[in-house]
């Protein structure tokens, strides 16, 4: 079995796509919070707002775009949807230099590319399944998370050190430049997609249905599990980071550069749990690695509820978080390649719509609940509450493997 794999020239310019929008969105992590901060003067209050309410109505906006996306090209939705993204963040460098940006232009510019991303995301995974074989696909969800987290490693660094030199709004231009580049891989693709035929009375509209059919298919589907577990993981793990941050860079007294190294240097463990993934499904089989990484990333959170100031506390965060980051590396190549196989190839853009809509919607509302909890207990308790909910999660995980297997592939074998 060869680990360098390769998957084709059109896959080639898909990931290359898909890497260089990847870095961009890193590049800019967390530049409108700190746009917000620096130049407009806003408080705590509006910070959380324009970080969890974007996300959020971004998502109720993208409902009725996972429909939209099912019965169109794929292809011609991705460029579309980073243009989209382009020209929504290139207005926040334009009114800035113009002396017109406000809060609520970021808000604006917020939601668009939050529901942009889900519609393009949809319809990223129904390009991935016609572009690749079934038997390549763990190879190349498994190369979008080496991907994922080498940008995770490599953006913000860089970004931090961009607004330093060239001022506050540049990684937002980076970022808009970087979907440009993307719809420029997509559509060097080439090739011709099918239009995706739909018959019936309603061919080319809309069915009132058609709004739930990626949850109807989620919860009738014998994986609803592991939609509970990953929403649920997700959710409970993405909630209790503003309190650590608050507890490290407050109570405990990190500087913002430790603060920084603690979750920059465990995403090498990303990479790396990526990279492992294919040989150890190849060894052990898909099942019990989905089992096994599922439950051992939800062993991790508890920790940072002990961490103390000095040295010790900083080493004790880096350590919970590189094996957090690893296992996590591991699982999501193999639960995307999982997901794919389990969808329809004619629900597949409302499926992960639905799946997005809902884990975003999962996520902005335990940011919300956690703070509350962290506000009456204290930032510590409601970090150590979340994690020993996070370790009743496995119980959601999947008992049987309902993959089908190919014949010949031994990234679908099962003991």
């Amino acid at each position: 079995m060869r680990g360098n794999r390769r998957l084709g020239r059109r896959f080639g310019w898909l990931w290359a796509a898909y890497g260089v929008s990847t870095f961009g969105t890193w590049l800019a992590f967390d530049a409108f919070a700190l746009i917000a901060i620096l130049v407009l003067r806003a408080g705590p209050a509006e910070v959380s707002v324009l970080a969890a309410a974007g996300p959020a109505v971004g998502a109720v906006v993208a409902v009725p775009l996972g429909p939209w996306v099912e019965f169109r090209r794929k292809r011609p939705v991705m460029i579309a949807m980073d243009l989209i993204r382009c020209v929504a963040l290139m207005s926040v460098p334009a009114a800035y230099a113009l002396g017109l940006l406000g809060f609520v232009q970021l808000l604006v510019v917020s939601v668009v590319v939050g529901a942009a991303d889900i519609a393009f995301n949809a319809a990223g995974g129904a390009c991935v399944k016609a572009l690749v074989r079934p038997e390549d696909l763990l190879v190349a969800n498994a190369r979008f998370e080496s991907t994922t987290w080498t940008a995770t490693v490599l953006g913000p660094p860089a970004g931090t050190a961009a607004i330093g030199f060239f001022g506050p709004v540049m990684t937002v231009v980076a970022n808009a430049v970087s979907y440009l580049l993307s719809a420029a891989g997509i559509r060097a693709i080439g090739g011709n997609e099918p239009q995706p035929a739909r018959t019936g009375a309603h061919r080319g509209r809309l069915r009132p249905g058609d709004l739930l059919e990626g949850w109807r298919h989620i919860l009738t589907h014998r994986a609803r599990p592991l939609f509970l577990n990953t929403v649920l993981v997700n959710g409970l793990i993405l909630a209790t980071s503003p309190l650590l941050a608050v507890l490290m860079l407050g109570g405990l007294g990190f500087a913002p550069w430790q603060y920084g190294l603690a979750f920059g240097l465990p995403c090498v463990g990303g990479i790396v749990g990526s990279r492992l993934a294919r040989r150890l499904v190849a060894r052990f089989g898909r099942h019990k690695v989905l089992l096994t990484a599922g439950a051992m990333r939800a062993c991790w959170s508890i920790g940072p509820a002990f961490v103390q100031p000095g040295v010790a506390g900083l080493a004790l965060v880096v350590a919970v978080e590189f094996g957090l980051i690893t296992c996590m590396g591991v699982f999501n190549p193999v639960f995307a390649t999982y997901r794919l196989e389990q969808v329809p190839p004619d629900r597949i853009a409302r499926t992960l719509s639905a799946w997005s809509v809902t884990s975003k919607l999962t996520i902005a509302a335990l940011t919300a609940l956690w703070g509350l909890l962290a506000a009456l207990s204290g930032p510590r308790t409601a970090i150590a509450i979340a994690g020993l909910l996070l370790l009743t999660t496995p119980l959601l995980l999947p008992g049987q493997d309902h993959a089908p297997h190919h014949e010949g592939d031994p990234v679908a074998s099962n003991p």
